[in-house]
C-alpha cells in the first residue's frame, strides 16, 4: 500500500528550519494549518473540542501528539489512602504521588520554561501533588501565576482528592484553569471507610465512615460547582478488586449525573515494596482483562478515558514516556527565557499530520464496520512512539497500546506496560516471558520491527506478531489486519 509521508516530529529537537518544515507539511497533501483542528467528533460541541483537542489526558486522539508536565509543588495532603505512600520513589516507576524532587514555585517556573524550550510537544501543565493541589493551595496558586505570565498559551490543570476543592473553585475559574481531575473511589461511605483510614478537615482528623461521608459530600459539591462554571472535570477511580470494583458502576452514574466530562478507571498498583497498606496486606490489583471487562460494562455511562498512564507527580513528556530525569534542577540553567518558536513550529506540523490521520482513521473505521462479521472481534497491541503510527521496535517497547476492532469500528481500549525485551541489542527470555504475560487476551501485535526469536515465542504463546504494517497509521494497519484475519477484501479501502 502507499505509505503517506511521515513528518519527523523528532526533528524539532534540532535547530528549526522553518522552510523545510513548511515543505514537508505541504508535501503531505494538506496545506491548511487548521485541518487537524477542525476534525472534531460529531457528538462534541465545537467549544469543548477547542479546549481538549491538544490536551493529551482529555483527548485520546491528542495523546498521540501532545505532552503534559507535572510540577511537584504541593507536598501536603489532607487524606490518607490505603494505596498511597508518597515516601517511596523509583525514577522508572509511573505511579501517582511519586516524585524525585519537590519544587518551590520559582523552581517550577524555571523548570517549566526549560522543558517548554526543549519539548515542543508540551501543551499542558498540571499540579498533581505529590500531596493535594487544593490543600497546598498557596503553592499551587503561586506556581500557576508565575508560569501563566511567561507561557500564556499553556493549559493549566490540577488533580485533587476533592476535600478542599469547593474552597477554591472560584479562584480556579478566575485563573482560567478549565480542566480539573478529582479522584473519586466511592459514593458509599461504608465502602469509603475501607479505602481511607482518615481525613483532615476543619482543623481536626476524622476517621472511618464519618471521614468517608465528609469526603464524599465535599467531592460531590466540588464536582457540581465545577460543572456550574463550565470547567471540564475528569474523574479518576482506582479499581480495587473486592473493595469497590462493582461499586464503581454506581460511581459512574453519580459523576455522570453531576456533569463529569470523563471517567477514568485505573487499576490499583499494589506492590509490597511501595510500603502501602494494600501492598503490605496482600490486596491485589486487577488483571488487564478484569479492568477491560469493568470498563466495557461502564460504556453508556459517563464517557470513559482508557489511555491513562497513572503518571508520576513530576512526569514530563508524552503519555507513556517520562523524561523527568532529563530535567532535574541540577541540569537546568539558572537563568531561563522562554522561546516559543519550537512549540509554534511543532503545532503547525502536527495540524497537517492530524488532518491526514483523521481521514485515514475515518476510512479504516468505516471499512471495518461495513465488513464486520458476527463475533468478529480482534484485540490488537501496537508498539508506537507516538504520532498515531506503528513505529516502535518490539524489543524497545515499554508499553503496547491496545485497540479492539469489531462491528463498533476500531476503538482504543487501553495499554499494557512491559519491560524492554531488547537491552543493548540482546533479548532476555525471562523478560519476554513477562511481556507475553502482559499481553493476555491479545491476538496480534503490530510493531515496526521484530526479531525471529521473539516472534517465534509469541507464536508459540498463541500471539501473532508482525512488522508488515510498519509506519502505517495505527487504524489503517488494524483495518487491513482485520480484513486479512476475517477474509474480507477491504484492504484497498483502508490503504
Amino acid at each position: 500500500m502507499n505509505q503517506p509521508l511521515m513528518i519527523s516530529l523528532d526533528s524539532l529537537a534540532q535547530p528549526i528550519d522553518f522552510e523545510a518544515l513548511e515543505a514537508a507539511a505541504k508535501s503531505g497533501g494538506c496545506a491548511s494549518s487548521s485541518c487537524g483542528s477542525s476534525a472534531k467528533p460529531d457528538d462534541m460541541d465545537a467549544d469543548v473540542w477547542e479546549r481538549i483537542k491538544d490536551h493529551p489526558c482529555y483527548s485520546e486522539e491528542a495523546h498521540h501528539y501532545f505532552a503534559r508536565m507535572h510540577v511537584a509543588v504541593a507536598p501536603a495532603c489532607n487524606i490518607q489512602c490505603h494505596y498511597c505512600n508518597r515516601k517511596y520513589d523509583c525514577a522508572n516507576e509511573s505511579r501517582p504521588g511519586v516524585v524525585s524532587e519537590k519544587l518551590t514555585p520559582d523552581q517550577a517556573r524555571r523548570k517549566v520554561i526549560a522543558v517548554a524550550n526543549e519539548v515542543p510537544q508540551l501543551s499542558v501543565l498540571g499540579i498533581a501533588g505529590p500531596g493535594d493541589a487544593c490543600y497546598d493551595w498557596t503553592k499551587t496558586r503561586a506556581t500557576f501565576d508565575r508560569i501563566a505570565k511567561d507561557i500564556p498559551d499553556i493549559k493549566l490543570c490540577i488533580s485533587t482528592n476533592g476535600l478542599a476543592l469547593p474552597d477554591h473553585v472560584d479562584e480556579l475559574a478566575a485563573m482560567n484553569v478549565d480542566h480539573v481531575t478529582i479522584t473519586i473511589n466511592m459514593v458509599d461511605p461504608e465502602i469509603g471507610a475501607k479505602i481511607y483510614p482518615w481525613i483532615f478537615y476543619q482543623h481536626r482528623r476524622w476517621h472511618g465512615v464519618e471521614a468517608a461521608r465528609i469526603l464524599h459530600e465535599r467531592q460531590m459539591l466540588g464536582l457540581e460547582m465545577l460543572t456550574a462554571r463550565g470547567i471540564l472535570t475528569k474523574i479518576n477511580s482506582v479499581m480495587i478488586p473486592g473493595i469497590n470494583d462493582e461499586h464503581l458502576i454506581e460511581v459512574n452514574r453519580w459523576v455522570k449525573a453531576r456533569g463529569a466530562f470523563l471517567h477514568n478507571v485505573m487499576p490499583l498498583i499494589s506492590d509490597p515494596a511501595h510500603g502501602t497498606h494494600y501492598g503490605l496486606t496482600g490486596q491485589r490489583g486487577p488483571t488487564a482483562m478484569e479492568l477491560k471487562a469493568l470498563q466495557d460494562r461502564l460504556e453508556g455511562g459517563a464517557k470513559l478515558m482508557r489511555h491513562c498512564r497513572q503518571c508520576r507527580a513530576d512526569a514530563v513528556g508524552l503519555l507513556g514516556e517520562d523524561r523527568g530525569q532529563e530535567f532535574t534542577l541540577d541540569q537546568l540553567p539558572e537563568a531561563v527565557a522562554y522561546d516559543p518558536a519550537k512549540r509554534a513550529a511543532y503545532r503547525e506540523v502536527v495540524a497537517r499530520e492530524r488532518g491526514d490521520h483523521v481521514a485515514a482513521k475515518q476510512s479504516a473505521v468505516a471499512a471495518v464496520k461495513d465488513s464486520a462479521q458476527e463475533g468478529g472481534t480482534l484485540l490488537v497491541a501496537v508498539a508506537t512512539k507516538g504520532g498515531g503510527r506503528v513505529n516502535e521496535h518490539f524489543g524497545h517497547a515499554r508499553e503496547f497500546q491496545v485497540y479492539e476492532a469489531s462491528a463498533k469500528g476500531i476503538v482504543f481500549v487501553g495499554h499494557r506496560k512491559v519491560d524492554n525485551y531488547c537491552m543493548g541489542g540482546f533479548g532476555e527470555d525471562a523478560t519476554l516471558d513477562g511481556v507475553i504475560a502482559a499481553l493476555e487476551g491479545i491476538a496480534v501485535v503490530l510493531c515496526a520491527k521484530i526479531g525471529d526469536c521473539p516472534q517465534d515465542m509469541l507464536t508459540a504463546a498463541g500471539i501473532t506478531a508482525t512488522d508488515r504494517y510498519a509506519l502505517d497509521y495505527i487504524e489503517t494497519a488494524i483495518g487491513a489486519l482485520y480484513a486479512a484475519t476475517f477474509g474480507r477484501a477491504i484492504e484497498q479501502a483502508v490503504a
